[in-house]
Order: structure tokens, then C-alpha cells, then sequence
């Protein structure tokens, strides 16, 4: 069966995914991980993308962010392959690909979106990389609890309704962080991501369905029944 098109709805959050070809490294060390953010803080305005979070993995980059302009995240994506896989080829001595084809991404409800930064905020520490969120720099956690601003990154709407002042909504979202996200919904946001379905409540899924024209969950399996 044909894979569907990658669904992309513009002034909706996106959950993306980008892994390194067969699980190889993106990332050498940090001038690399500088390089990317600096690329991304460049790329996202000028194709009309808002920067909401991001994780740098050793060999996978997760990105939150939402598209204001139609085609504005496959432009944004495609910049990105382009300039850093040119820069890290030159770099590193190296030659071909870098990314594993297609990079992988998934529409979220707008209440999705706050765990999936919380949940991005503890992927380094699940991979082995860190000892906490905290303790690693190549996310937008410190950015969110006050700890490092960071250019480009736009918090969330869901970011604001935390608190009135920043202390108030910092603290609120180190709380957040501190408390995690139960392991199903943390496998729901990955799968979500990896199939490229969208997550959220049935009304959601009903209405982004209805909005697109195309089904928004995986039909049951085996042939339609036949009519009596």
C-alpha cells in the first residue's frame, strides 16, 4: 500500500523526528550541535516556522513547532538537510547522506503540546546523554526554566496559561519537568511521531479529519465487509 502524504497543517504544532542514516551519529560534539541551532534559529523565521522546542541527540534531532505559512516546515526541513549535512560532510571528511530519508513528523492537539516538551526535555536523560534535563545544554529546557534564554525559540500558547509573571510560569514548568510524563503517553507521543499519525482527542482527530479530507487514524486491518 502507498504510504500517504505527510500531513502538515499550517498554525497547527508538529512533533518531528530526524534520525541519523542506519542510527549513525548527526552530532560529533558540540561545535556540531552549536552549528544546527544556529542553522535552525536562522532557517525557522525565514520560512515562517515558530521554534517551540528541540532535543539534539546524538544520532536523532526532535523538534516542536508549528508552521505559519503553507509548506513552510517541508522548506524549513529541506534548508536545514541541505546546509548542515554541507557543512558537517566538510567538517568530518566525509561524503553522502547524513539523515535517514524522510524526516518523521506528526500534527499534535494543542494540549499535546506542553508534554511534549516535558517529554523532550527527558529524552537526553533516557538516552544516556545526561543525568538530568538540566545537565544538558543541547535542548530548550533551560530556556523554559528560566536557566539560559535561547534566540528563536517562541514559547507555546499553553506556555503562557502556566503563570502571570515568568518566575510564576518557570517554576510551574520546572514542576512539570520534575513530575515527567507517564510512560504510555510518552510511547504515544514517539509512535505518534514515527507513524505520523496525529494525537489528540477523538473531536480533534474528527475535526482535522473533516479540516484535511484525510483519515487521521490507521484503518482497522483486513478487507471492508461486504454489503448484505
Amino acid at each position: 500500500m502507498a504510504r500517504l502524504p505527510r500531513l502538515c497543517v499550517t498554525d497547527l504544532p508538529h512533533l518531528v523526528l530526524w534520525q541519523g542514516h542506519n542510527r549513525q551519529a548527526v552530532f560529533v560534539d558540540d561545535d556540531d550541535r552549536r552549528a544546527f541551532v544556529a542553522l535552525l534559529d536562522d532557517a525557522a523565521p525565514r520560512e515562517g516556522v515558530e521554534l517551540h522546542g528541540y532535543a539534539l541527540l546524538d544520532t536523532a534531532v526532535w523538534l516542536l513547532l508549528t508552521p505559519r505559512r503553507e509548506g513552510g516546515l517541508s522548506r524549513l526541513m529541506q534548508s536545514l538537510g541541505r546546509s548542515y549535512v554541507r557543512r558537517f560532510n566538510a567538517r568530518h571528511g566525509r561524503t553522502g547522506t547524513l539523515w535517514e530519508g524522510r524526516y518523521r513528523a506528526t500534527v499534535l492537539a494543542p494540549d499535546q503540546v506542553l508534554p511534549a516538551l516535558v517529554w523532550l526535555d527527558h529524552e537526553p536523560v533516557c538516552t544516556g546523554l545526561a543525568a538530568s534535563p538540566e545537565a544538558w545544554s543541547w535542548s530548550t529546557h533551560r530556556h523554559y526554566t528560566g536557566l539560559v534564554p535561547q534566540r528563536g525559540v517562541q514559547p507555546p500558547a499553553a506556555w503562557w496559561s502556566l503563570g502571570d509573571t515568568p518566575f510564576a510560569r518557570e517554576a510551574a514548568y520546572r514542576q512539570r519537568v520534575y513530575e515527567g510524563v507517564p510512560p504510555a503517553q510518552a510511547q504515544r507521543l514517539r509512535d505518534a511521531a514515527i507513524k505520523g499519525w496525529p494525537l489528540g482527542d477523538a473531536a480533534f482527530l474528527a475535526a482535522l479529519a473533516a479540516q484535511t479530507g484525510r483519515r487521521t487514524q490507521p484503518a482497522r486491518p483486513g478487507r471492508p465487509r461486504r454489503s448484505q
